[in-house]
């Protein structure tokens, strides 16, 4: 469990600076687009790879850390106990099939891009759209692996917090 959180968070700041870089970089884009009437399709497409890499590796990072988008109408009411077994349902009913699911169905459209090394389509383009793609497997891996974390620790605390009660 500890490997999994340390792999969240090293990697959920690892991605951090990648934002910064896109920002670098797509400033670079219009500045030379529209300064200099300059393009080159391969520094667009870093954008786009960057923006998938912070997005699709990012993910785990955010669900440690609590701070993803939750429809929050009546959650924030709740008992800290009862927040836990809220969490606790949605991993298991919700995230963790989800996440199966997408890599269920994306699987063989991953595995095809590897088997030809795919490329950006367009001349000039980054030859590593296969690289791109495979950020659909990883991301829901890193979010099973990073569920699982947090199950054992809501689940721990739920245990923890009504043997307190039964005491």
């Amino acid at each position: 469990m500890e490997f999994i959180e340390h792999l969240s968070d090293r990697l959920g700041k690892a991605v951090s600076w990648l934002t910064g870089i896109m920002v670098v970089v797509m400033t670079l884009v219009v500045i030379l687009r529209y300064g200099f009437n300059l393009g080159w399709i391969s520094l667009q497409e870093s954008v786009l790879y960057l923006h998938a890499a912070v997005l699709m590796l990012g993910m785990s990072y955010v669900l440690k850390h609590d701070q993803h988008v939750r429809v929050d109408i009546f959650y924030n009411r709740y008992s800290p106990v009862t927040q836990d077994v809220i969490n606790i349902l949605g991993h298991l009913v919700l995230l963790i099939p989800t996440c199966v699911f997408i890599i269920y169905i994306s699987f063989n459209y991953v595995a095809q891009s590897w088997q030809f090394l795919e490329g950006s389509q367009e001349a000039g383009g980054l030859p590593f759209v296969y690289l791109l793609k495979s950020l659909i497997i990883v991301m829901p891996c890193l979010l099973i692996l990073q569920a699982l974390s947090n199950l054992v620790i809501r689940f721990n605390r739920v245990k923890a917090t009504r043997a307190k009660g039964a005491n």
